[in-house]
């Protein structure tokens, strides 16, 4: 996400696609990287869940 070029939120499936694994995978990944601070939930929710990097890992 930190490289040009990048647009738009992760999803669970970009992740997945990205990190060539399971969407299953992706999501408790994504989970992680929550619980540590580094992505952030957009509002919204259900099949639209997004995250984005918080602003102290984007600068």
């Amino acid at each position: 996400m930190l490289k040009e070029g990048f647009e738009g939120h992760m999803n669970t499936s970009k992740y997945a696609k990205l990190a060539k694994c399971s969407n299953d995978t992706a999501l408790r990944d994504i989970q992680d990287l929550v619980t540590r601070g580094i992505f952030v939930q957009n509002a919204g929710g259900g099949r639209s869940t997004s995250y984005r990097l918080t602003d102290q890992v984007a600068e």
